[in-house]
């Protein structure tokens, strides 16, 4: 892994007890397929697809890797498609990963490296049902309360975990947007850390 997101790991926020409580269904999902020797298909939903899901499956994926959890297959999807926002690339740019463009338009498509060595995470924005995802076999994370409250049915699903973050948008167009998108950010690495560490190999 980079070295600057190594530094951006060991100095995450620790996670509280309540919290901890909210994640747990994850964990033992994860726990539950690596017992049985199962790929770990991990799709994380939030409205727009935009901010907290790709931040979600960003660091879903490098807490699997940095703990040696093999097998695991993190995506991202919205009720509706829109963009991967900007400043959620920047501010992982910023935290230590790699990220380039490899396509122009309205619904970018970025390629996501936080190692040298391994293949990028694909980010873009699309519905959570797009053949991009997986259609079955898979936990969906719902990352926002209006995703959660308004797509009472994720079609393939074996689980449905709510775990939602404060939605980082509160802050476009003042002077706290790079702080509080850092934040959020750091909040859900710290999180998915957290789930990952919890695993027993």
């Amino acid at each position: 892994m980079y070295k600057k997101l190594i530094e951006t790991i060991a100095q995450l926020p620790k996670v509280n007890e309540e919290r901890k409580e909210i994640l747990k269904p994850l964990a033992d999902f994860i726990q539950q397929k690596l017992a049985n020797n199962k790929p770990i298909n991990i799709n994380f939903i939030c409205t727009h697809n935009s901010r907290r899901s790709h931040l979600s499956q960003v660091w879903a994926q490098i807490a699997a890797d940095y703990y040696g959890i093999g097998n695991v297959h993190c995506y991202s999807g919205g009720t509706e498609e829109t963009a991967l926002f900007p400043k959620v690339a920047e501010t992982l740019i910023q935290q230590g990963l790699n990220i380039f463009k490899i396509s122009e338009g309205i619904n970018q498509i970025y390629a996501i490296k936080y190692d040298e060595n391994t293949q990028p995470i694909i980010g873009f924005s699309k519905k959570y049902n797009s053949p991009f995802n997986p259609i079955a076999e898979f936990a969906a994370i719902m990352t926002c309360s209006q995703a959660d409250g308004g797509c009472p049915f994720i079609a393939g699903a074996e689980k449905r975990i709510p775990i939602t973050f404060e939605d980082p948008k509160i802050s476009d167009n003042t002077e706290a947007q790079s702080q509080v998108y850092a934040e959020r950010s750091l909040q859900i690495a710290a999180e998915m850390f957290y789930v990952f560490s919890v695993i027993n190999k």
